[in-house]
């Protein structure tokens, strides 16, 4: 069940169908930062370093699906939310493009909750008849991670499209929950083996496990505008793609209101503050231990992981999806298919 990844990232997605029983053969990723992490974990796996937009869809080979989550600054709720005006946004482009052209049985795109705010409805429809024209049944639905057993509340907008001659739309019902997990079930067991950077945050070679070491340096006031601390017995917050935005680490109490949009650490907490480690936001993100992140300073590791969609969401997509896909129904249709041909450029449907 061979599949193609674009917008790889450090393969969160990949590793989640792989467990599924799914093979990524051919993955494309363009930040030079993140290749030999995908090289190293995910071998078999020829990766293709190029600008999505200057491959060809006759360069990448047949597949019974394609995954992938363009790049999702230019829709975040923290960002100025320009959406398909920006040129990251655009990307969402270049996916459709070679989906029209393979024409796969199935395809599944990920992407922040940012992307449904109501400034991009319309955005939002023409992409669903951009890949509607494509030749797909298209569902989407806002999940949230923690779930579908991840340990970190983290809502994401998901798109699946199965292959109109398949005669099916996805079912969102049919994906398997799992009871929720919190820190404790996560990273309880790393407490004490933790190290800092070195100076500058670099990696500390000394760290008794892989990627173990934790980001220094201060905290912006947008860092200290909320409590960014949750207990042991609850589930992390959202792992953001960057050090200076990792939550910190339970063992310290939660952090103290003083006035509006302004925090404090509580001088009293029993445990000291310190961001969480790259390990333990591995953890969180339900990567196993044994996949490596590889950096020369700290803020491209969690970067890395931030970025990616957590192993566990993914498994669960991809079982259903294989689920769906051999059902009588879906199997008995599957055939090679031409979907009717663009009428005009994407750029109309996308405005």
């Amino acid at each position: 069940m061979n599949i193609i990844s674009f917008f790889a990232g450090c393969g969160g997605l990949d590793l989640g169908f792989a467990q599924a029983g799914f093979k990524t053969v051919w993955a494309n990723e363009w930040d030079r930062e993140i290749w030999q992490t995908y090289e190293l974990n995910h071998s078999d796996t020829h990766l293709d370093r190029r600008d999505i937009r200057k491959i060809s869809s006759s360069d990448i080979p047949e597949c019974i699906g394609i995954v992938g989550g363009p790049p999702c600054q230019s829709w975040s709720e923290a960002g100025k939310q320009k959406g398909i005006k920006d040129d990251r946004g655009r990307l969402f482009l270049e996916y459709i493009r070679i989906l029209q052209d393979k024409q796969p049985l199935f395809f599944l795109t990920e992407n922040v909750s940012g992307m449904l705010h109501m400034k991009h409805e319309q955005v939002l429809k023409n992409i669903i008849a951009a890949l509607e024209e494509a030749g797909y049944q298209v569902r989407f639905k806002l999940l949230d991670a923690v779930n579908f057993g991840v340990p970190q509340n983290r809502k994401r907008v998901i798109f699946v499209g199965l292959r109109q001659d398949l005669g099916q739309v996805f079912d969102f019902e049919a994906i398997k929950q799992r009871e929720a997990l919190t820190l404790q079930d996560a990273i309880w067991d790393l407490k004490e083996s933790t190290l800092a950077a070195k100076e500058k945050n670099k990696p500390n070679q000394a760290c008794l496990i892989a990627n173990h070491e934790y980001a220094t340096g201060g905290f912006s006031s947008m860092y200290m505008s909320r409590n960014r601390v949750r207990s042991w017995h609850e589930p992390s917050f959202t792992i953001q793609a960057s050090s200076r935005h990792a939550p910190i680490h339970p063992q310290a109490n939660k952090m103290i209101n003083v006035g509006r949009d302004k925090f404090i650490f509580d001088s009293n907490s029993p445990g000291f503050y310190r961001r969480l480690s790259i390990r333990e936001c591995a953890r969180i993100q339900t990567f196993p231990d044994d996949f490596i992140y590889c950096y020369q300073n700290l803020n491209a590791g969690y970067k890395m992981i931030g970025n990616a969609v957590p192993v566990n969401l993914s498994r669960a997509l991809a079982s259903a999806i294989k689920e769906q896909l051999l059902s009588p129904q879906a199997a008995s249709r599957q055939q090679i298919y031409q979907p009717r041909q663009f009428k005009s450029k994407f750029e109309y449907y996308l405005g």
